[in-house]
């Protein structure tokens, strides 16, 4: 499926980086890495990865605004008991704000749709979203760049 999606480029990247977003265990940092290293230009690379997993990370919210806790359950796999421990360490640390760290491995997907679930703020919510999306991708960026001058280096 990685080959695939790298194949095809910056669609495929959209592709990965939207899916990644989403609670399917997914890794989009394998296919914007190749595709810097395949030689695409980082800045359209950088746009297109935080969009689609920003867009991810939104679909996550507006799912949990459903607030439908069964389809939750039934299609995400994520149980009530989840949701409601999120929510609690949401109220605790200032809510919304911590959208910025929905690009966070397993609890990140969790974060928006919990989020979604309370009726925080939407703007709030998608600004904080996109900005720690941004960040994820210039942090991969950072990695395979400066990775790349030391094997070259090396």
């Amino acid at each position: 499926m990685l080959e695939f999606l790298i194949n095809y480029g910056l669609i495929g990247l959209f592709i990965a980086c939207f899916l990644a977003a989403t609670i399917l265990p997914f890794s989009s940092d394998i296919v914007f890495g190749a595709l810097i290293v395949a030689g695409l230009s980082p800045v359209p690379c950088l746009v297109i990865a935080t969009i689609g997993n920003w867009l991810g990370g939104i679909t996550n919210y507006y799912l949990g605004y459903l607030g439908k806790t069964e389809w939750i359950e039934k299609y995400l796999h994520v149980k009530k008991e989840k949701i409601d421990k999120i929510q609690n360490w949401l109220n605790c640390k200032g809510g919304v704000y911590l959208a910025f760290f929905s690009f966070l491995p397993v609890i990140g997907d969790l974060i928006p749709l919990a989020l979604g679930f309370m009726r925080a703020n939407a703007f709030k919510v998608i600004i904080s979203i996109l900005a720690g999306k941004f960040c994820r991708y210039v942090f991969v960026y950072l990695l395979v760049h400066y990775g790349l001058i030391a094997l070259h280096h090396g």
